[in-house]
């Protein structure tokens, strides 16, 4: 038999034993393999009752981080997006008002922050590049969707609770960051 690489390929042809023409012991080796599978534990995880174990540097959904006083943290200078390599995430920096100055420490903020998760690689370096520790990545799974926009996150799906107007959903969200470090 010649092959495109001009290599021939020996083919060992040897009669049948009467045995081998009766097929019973390929038959018999074919239900040992199936009746061991019988006493097998089972892989299956009944999922909403039974959870799998993580991996302790699981990466899930991002969130965007307050601080106590529940003053947005990010003050949009972009080092997250410059780190993304997927680009994935995409935001816009505005300047505070006057009367807002007093408020929060910062003078910039993100106006736009969006994050595409089709895009995303859960990498990670967006958490590592942001001095501020504004962004981390949960232990959440990103939910599904049926339509693209829906996988897109802006700034209100992403940012925590606030800790003056939602305690209870802010500590929450605090435990489980506590929790990942």
């Amino acid at each position: 038999m010649q092959t495109l690489t001009n290599r021939s390929k020996a083919v060992d042809r040897h009669p049948m034993t009467v045995w081998e023409k009766m097929y019973l012991p390929a038959i018999a080796k074919g239900m040992s393999i199936t009746l061991s599978h019988f006493f097998k534990k089972k892989p299956t995880i009944n999922y909403p009752e039974e959870t799998r174990p993580f991996s302790p540097v699981f990466r899930g959904l991002h969130i965007l981080n307050r601080d106590e006083e529940g003053r947005e943290r990010c003050t949009a200078c972009g080092l997250c997006a410059v780190a993304c390599p997927a680009e994935a995430i995409t935001m816009e920096a505005a300047e505070r008002k006057e009367g807002e100055e007093q408020l929060y420490r910062e003078e910039k903020y993100a106006a736009k922050y969006e994050i595409n998760m089709l895009r995303c690689i859960f990498c990670g370096l967006c958490e590592e590049a942001c001095p501020k520790d504004a962004i981390y990545l949960s232990e959440t799974f990103a939910p599904s969707n049926y339509k693209r926009e829906g996988f897109i996150y802006g700034k209100n799906d992403l940012l925590i609770p606030d800790p003056k107007t939602e305690p209870e959903l802010y500590r929450k969200a605090v435990g489980e960051r506590s929790r990942k470090s």
